[in-house]
């Protein structure tokens, strides 16, 4: 296990422990279930509830398989904010439905990281919907658009996908993901 220090400047920096770096999962999985509050009338997902769950997995994900706590960057004074979403809703995810969400860093450079995820069955054999994210770093106590750390980029290029699918469509990513 390797621990790759992570200095946000020369005044801040922290540790991401116990990570193999040799072994990582890029593309880290968990499930959920879908809550009643969640649901519109007809029992379906609501739109919005899809960003939520698809955003709270991605942090859950940070955590469990990069040991990475957003909080911890926070009170350093960094965060990302959201630019953009694009998102594909294919087949409704319904009230009580155990679903898995995966997710996995498609881009990343100096002012931007490119998320994708997928929600899916439980078991994994069918898409619900897709979604790409594109968050920008931030200076919380400035509120400016801020770059990443050369130790940030070491860590961030270590789980981003070989191929990041970033050249073709969200509607073709869906077609692909769909034949697998």
């Amino acid at each position: 296990m390797t621990n790759v220090k992570i200095s946000a400047d020369t005044n801040h920096t922290f540790e991401l422990k116990n990570v193999q770096m040799n072994n990582i999962n890029k593309t880290p999985s968990s499930t959920y279930t879908i809550r009643f509050n969640d649901c519109d009338m007809f029992g379906h997902l609501n739109n919005v509830r899809y960003l939520e769950y698809f955003i709270n997995a991605r942090e859950d994900h940070l955590k469990e398989a990069y040991n990475v706590s957003l909080d911890h960057y926070f009170k350093e004074g960094y965060g990302w904010v959201i630019t953009s979403h694009e998102i594909l809703y294919i087949r409704p995810a319904k009230f009580n439905e155990a679903i898995k969400i995966t997710s996995y860093l498609l881009k990343v450079t100096d002012d931007l990281l490119m998320v994708e995820m997928q929600m899916l069955t439980k078991e994994g054999n069918s898409l619900k919907s897709l979604i790409r994210t594109t968050f920008v770093p931030v200076h919380i106590k400035t509120g400016r658009k801020d770059k990443h750390t050369n130790a940030f980029m070491e860590f961030a290029k270590s789980v981003e996908l070989d191929d990041n699918f970033t050249n073709i469509s969200l509607y073709d990513r869906a077609a692909l993901l769909s034949e697998e």
